[in-house]
């Protein structure tokens, strides 16, 4: 079994959430035999030596440095050996590419995905243009930056409007959890809500609503997916409380699909992994929509949540893998992936 270093928390609007998804992850490693080193990173950026006993986890303890490009995990003087990593992060600063691009440099076989698939699949805007290129229908959006808004926020709400209509739903292009997410009816509430996104990203979204299920599909490397989930939202829409803070809203897995409709979400869901380059492991979301029955790509997470009410790891139940079976998977393929580009040429 591997020396696990389970990283959690970071500097993103996500940390709590991402203390909640550990404790899952923590206790699924250990039931499956694997030894787990706990590394917490506050929101300050410092790492420390956290206590599971704590739940949800905290960013606290001893600190801890992770020296590059040498790749050492040094409490004080002391080196700390693990096999491989597995960042439990959520949101810009874990999930976006960069702290998988210090393991990189640090030669360190890590969980989820690369450095460039992290990256794009973070910016909603990028994905939704790649996505689209390659012919797979997404809502309608308009992407704003914070100079164009702050030159002339009249003229983008004009341009949302005539183009998308109301309802709409803005969001900042890099977040999750709907951190930062609004859904307005009119220009006046637009305003406020691209003020709102702004406050958590310098480039916002600003989407066309649609009258639609919400479909999950969980992707992990071959591609192989999972069979479909589906949010079941008790009010309005999956807002960041309904997610992580209340039992107002469900999930079902798999969602109640036809057998064709079911195989095609999991064939669009498989490609999307494919165009981005992803890997590990992402979480695909899509809408169904009423009346046209067609799936609209939404989003993906590349490292979604993993807390006990979280869909990804339903989504894998309801396809015959247990919780720690698929936390078992994803260190297997890292290391897997890890010794894959250890054999490539270097010149």
């Amino acid at each position: 079994m591997a020396r696990v270093l389970l990283l959690f928390g970071g500097r993103s609007s996500e940390h709590e959430v991402s203390c909640s998804s550990a404790v899952s992850v923590y206790d699924a490693l250990i039931e499956s035999g694997h030894r787990v080193i706990l590394v917490g990173i506050g929101r300050t950026g410092d790492w420390y030596l956290s206590d599971p006993s704590f739940r949800p986890f905290r960013a606290e303890g001893r600190q801890v440095e992770l020296l590059v490009p040498k790749g050492s995990l040094l409490v004080g003087v002391d080196e700390i050996e693990f096999d491989v990593a597995f960042p439990v992060l959520h949101g810009p600063h874990g999930e976006d590419g960069s702290v998988q691009g210090a393991l990189e440099t640090c030669d360190v076989p890590y969980v989820g995905c690369g450095v460039l698939g992290g990256a794009l699949a973070m910016d909603k805007d990028l994905t939704k243009q790649i996505v689209q290129s390659k012919g797979i229908a997404t809502a309608a959006w308009i992407a704003v930056r914070r100079r164009d808004w702050d030159d002339d926020p009249v003229i983008t709400i004009g341009e949302a409007s005539r183009a998308l209509g109301f309802p709409m739903f803005v969001k900042p292009s890099a977040q999750g959890s709907s951190v930062g997410i609004s859904r307005v009816t009119n220009e006046g509430e637009l305003k406020e809500a691209v003020d709102n996104a702004f406050r958590y990203d310098t480039k916002v979204i600003i989407e066309k609503a649609v009258s639609a299920r919400e479909i999950e599909v969980g992707v992990l490397d071959g591609p192989v997916s999972s069979v479909p989930g589906e949010v079941i939202v008790a009010d309005g829409w999956y807002t960041y409380d309904a997610k992580y803070q209340d039992d107002s809203s469900g999930f079902d897995a798999p969602a109640r699909l036809s057998h064709e409709a079911s195989k095609q979400v999991r064939d669009i869901a498989e490609r999307v992994f494919d165009i981005l380059g992803l890997s590990g492991l992402a979480r695909v979301d899509f809408f169904y929509e009423n009346g046209t029955r067609r799936f609209l790509f939404n989003e993906v997470n590349t490292l979604p949540g993993f807390t006990s009410i979280s869909g990804f790891p339903k989504v894998w139940i309801a396809s015959g893998l247990t919780y720690p079976e698929l936390c078992s998977r994803l260190v297997q393929a890292a290391v897997t992936r890890y010794e894959e580009r250890g054999g490539l040429a270097t010149r």
